[in-house]
Formats: C-alpha cells, sequence, structure tokens
C-alpha cells in the first residue's frame, strides 16, 4: 500500500494535496484486527512512508498513523470481522479518520517547522481530508458492485 501510495496515489495532486491510502489502509486493519495490530500497522506504514515519501520529517507519518492505528482498533467488532457500512458511511468515517489525522500532522508541523500558514489549515487538514474521503468512496462503490 505504501509503495501504491508512493507510486500512484501521490502523482493525483489536487490544490496541491494527494489521499492518504495509506492512512485508509491502516483504518481497514485496524477494524479488522483490533487497536495493537492496527497501531503495529499505523508504525510500520507510516514509517516506510515517511522514508520513501519525506524522509526530512521522519517519525511524523509514523506517529500521527500509530495513534489513528490504535484509535480505530478501538472500533473492532467482536467477532473479528469488518463493520458493515454503505459507501456514505465508508466516506463519511474516512473524513473523520481523515480530520483527526490531519489535525495531528498540521500541529507537529506547525510547532516544528515553525510554518504557520493558510495552507496548513485549508489544503494540508481540510483539502487532504476531503481527498482521502474521496477515495474512501470510490473504492467502496466499487467493492459494493
Amino acid at each position: 500500500v505504501v509503495v501504491l501510495q508512493w507510486l500512484l496515489v501521490s502523482r493525483l495532486p489536487g490544490f496541491g494535496v494527494t489521499p492518504d491510502a495509506v492512512l485508509l489502509f491502516v483504518t481497514v486493519a485496524a477494524l479488522r484486527y483490533g487497536r495493537v495490530q492496527g497501531a503495529v500497522a499505523g508504525f510500520g506504514a507510516g514509517l516506510l512512508a515517511d522514508l520513501l515519501v519525506n524522509p526530512s520529517l521522519l517519525g511524523l507519518q509514523a506517529f500521527s498513523k500509530t495513534i489513528i492505528g490504535f484509535v480505530a482498533g478501538q472500533f473492532r467488532t467482536e467477532q473479528n470481522e469488518m463493520l458493515r457500512s454503505g459507501p456514505a458511511q465508508t466516506a463519511m468515517s474516512a473524513l473523520a479518520v481523515a480530520l483527526v489525522h490531519n489535525v495531528i500532522v498540521v500541529f507537529v508541523l506547525a510547532l516544528t517547522q515553525d510554518t504557520r500558514t493558510l495552507f496548513l489549515v485549508t489544503g494540508l487538514w481540510l483539502g487532504s481530508a476531503v481527498y482521502t474521503a474521496g477515495i474512501a468512496l470510490i473504492a467502496a462503490l466499487l467493492r459494493s458492485r
């Protein structure tokens, strides 16, 4: 998934932002296997994404995706099954997860890089979250066929 993000999804820029397929993978893994496996998947995928995409911020994606994997794993069903949802619910869930993930990233970037621009809010936080939710909606529509 990280290589797919690096090779394909990152080539789909819209308004300077890209969707986060790795985040969707971590969320699905956490929902299916639980919080510990979600956190491990988040750390591994995030670290690999850090190394491939932006090594100057090494650890930022690993940190944020570990938190998301752990929190999303709290919503795992008792029967070890995926939560069943329609395309609209999937997109709204992906939007919520992406907003939480991106606020962690924006907060750390604002503190460490000393950048406090409007793009952090409109592009990186909101824009990327909406784009990620759009990709989740397309995937859910394809899955429901």
